[in-house]
């Protein structure tokens, strides 16, 4: 029987070993998932990318895992374009959702601005923050 061991920094190679096993499990068990990564990014004058939107769509739903503005280019629209282009990928490639999380209330408020509705939260984190889980309905059905 594995023993199990405490790691004491990150180990890519471990973490790629246990998601695909994790993966190849649940292709056995549920299907395949269609998973197809999602990126949108935002490049300053020398082409450099500052910001963007990271995630995957997979079994129906886009999960997004970073969307990032620098500071010196906020309130121009720019999340909302992203999350917009974001929505319009996912709709082309057969999504019904999106899926966001956020520990940040601006965001959160831009979130729910956009259409996005609490699915979850997990409070008192350390410095008193509350991460809070979104989910958006990109089919009109209810959530």
């Amino acid at each position: 029987m594995p023993e199990p061991e405490l790691l004491a920094d990150a180990d890519e190679a471990a973490e790629d070993a246990v998601y695909s096993a994790l993966r190849a499990y649940n292709i056995d068990r549920f299907g395949p998932s269609d998973q197809k990564p999602l990126q949108i990014v935002l490049r300053d004058g020398e082409g450099n990318v500052i910001g963007g939107l990271t995630g995957e769509t997979a079994r129906g739903w886009l999960f997004v895992k970073l969307l990032y503005v620098p500071e010196a280019c906020r309130g121009r629209g720019l999340a909302t374009r992203l999350l917009a282009l974001a929505e319009e990928e996912a709709r082309k490639r057969g999504c019904t959702g999106m899926q966001i999380d956020t520990m940040n209330p601006d965001a959160l408020r831009l979130y729910r601005r956009y259409g996005f509705e609490i699915a979850g939260t997990l409070g008192a984190l350390k410095g008193g923050h509350t991460l809070t889980w979104l989910a958006n309905r990109i089919d009109g059905a209810q959530s």
